[in-house]
């Protein structure tokens, strides 16, 4: 013990002797792994700092980050969930980067629903470096063999299409897996549904767009044209859309190459990926939800300077590029986009134009608990065929009490 010590506090002094700033940066997933590579050449161009990576598991990240930050023992910056931001924001964990970052990156080159993402009150506390949403896959043969050349683009069209695909003797038309929020919420979004109000004090969900848009969605489970079931009861996703189960289904762009490798050889050209259908009477596409993962300096750090160099760095066009083609992630930047890598693959150009078209979700930091009371509530409403409106009403109830402490907060602190 007494020679690990000595070992660490030798460690210690040649760091401090090195002359070099030394930043912790943490990284989750298969993306703190690979981002080392774009790290080493930060350095090399950078060479008065140093950055130490720490990969994590997406499913601790959430709860060792909150223990850090407890135990004032945080990096100096790190990966995280976009939709983690108003949270940290909120419990002063995160350091405004409005002035810090934002002067040498051109927002306008964001896509602008990805970048509202990470702003709380009109400041600015992450940096979006990658980005993701929903858009629909589809199989090309079933729906022309259903009289659909292109995909469905608005509700009416989108229903009829699974009309159709039943009557040509498709087991389902379309796969909704009932243990997943994001494609109520979507449908939601696309009539502008308020979800929260009075400043995210309570919920909003019995207003008459989040029902209608909650009827919509049930309206595929009671007509049979989804089956009922969570993801964990669906066998093979890829198999089943292969062999005609289904013809479309809502994910995201982790699934693209998923579909490459799992598909059959020689079926590329039987499906296709296209922006969701919208509601009646609005423009198309309709809106989808604003995903990702942004990075963000923390407030206690004494390199934010460091920390935002390293930002700005992976934040940079060429770079968003190259992690791009080491990950699949797709680019935060615009510009990027014209990349050939990117542009050249025909799957992605749904979610280019999907990404100008994303809402971000309310920026309270309980909203990831609301979700997951939002596909509970839905699901025990499609398999008990409770009506939309007692669904959103039970909603309404337990999201009232999900916020009960930030009512008791803002009315502290006179907000």
């Amino acid at each position: 013990m007494r020679s690990l010590l000595l070992i660490l506090l030798l460690c210690g002094c040649a760091q401090a002797r090195d002359g070099r700033i030394h930043i912790e940066f943490w990284a989750l997933g298969r993306e703190g792994e690979l981002v080392t590579e774009l790290v080493r050449e930060f350095e090399q161009s950078n060479p008065d700092i140093a950055v130490r990576v720490q990969q994590m598991p997406w499913t601790a990240a959430h709860e060792k980050l909150l223990t850090a930050i407890v135990g004032n023992a945080t990096p100096d910056l790190a990966h995280i969930g976009n939709s983690w931001v108003p949270e940290f924001e909120a419990i002063n964990a995160i350091a405004d980067l409005t002035d810090l970052v934002r002067a040498p990156l051109d927002p306008a080159d964001f896509f602008p629903g990805i970048w509202a993402t990470n702003q709380v009150e009109g400041r600015q506390y992450g940096i979006p470096w990658y980005v993701d949403t929903r858009v629909l896959f589809y199989r090309t043969d079933m729906l022309a063999e259903a009289g659909y050349s292109v995909p469905p683009r608005s509700w009416s069209e989108w229903m009829d299409a699974c009309a159709r695909l039943k009557a040509r003797g498709a087991p389902w038309a379309i796969l909704l897996p009932t243990s997943e929020w994001a494609q109520p919420l979507v449908l939601a979004m696309q009539l502008d549904a308020e979800l929260l109000r009075e400043s995210g004090r309570y919920g909003a969900f019995s207003e008459p767009e989040f029902v209608r848009a909650l009827d919509f969605y049930f309206e595929f489970f009671r007509r049979g044209y989804a089956p009922v079931l969570a993801a964990t009861q669906v066998a093979n996703v890829y198999q089943q859309f292969a062999e005609g189960d289904f013809a479309m289904y809502i994910t995201g762009p982790w699934q693209i190459g998923e579909f490459k490798r799992r598909l059959p050889p020689g079926f590329e050209e039987k499906w296709m990926t296209a922006p969701l259908p919208a509601p009646d009477g609005k423009p198309w596409p309709g809106t989808s939800l604003a995903g990702g993962g942004s990075l963000v300096v923390f407030r206690r750090s004494t390199k934010q300077e460091a920390a935002a160099r390293l930002i700005e760095f992976l934040s940079r066009p060429e770079q968003q590029v190259r992690f791009f083609e080491m990950t699949g992630n797709l680019p935060a930047r615009r510009s990027a986009w014209d990349a050939p890598s990117v542009a050249d693959d025909r799957y992605l150009a749904a979610f280019r134009t999907q990404l100008e078209n994303v809402t971000p979700m309310p920026a309270v930091p309980q909203w990831e608990q609301i979700v997951t009371s939002l596909f509970e509530v839905a699901e025990q409403a499609i398999r008990r065929r409770q009506t939309a409106q007692q669904a959103a009403a039970i909603l309404d109830r337990k999201t009232d009490t999900i916020l009960e402490k930030r009512r008791w907060m803002l009315a502290r602190h006179g907000g």
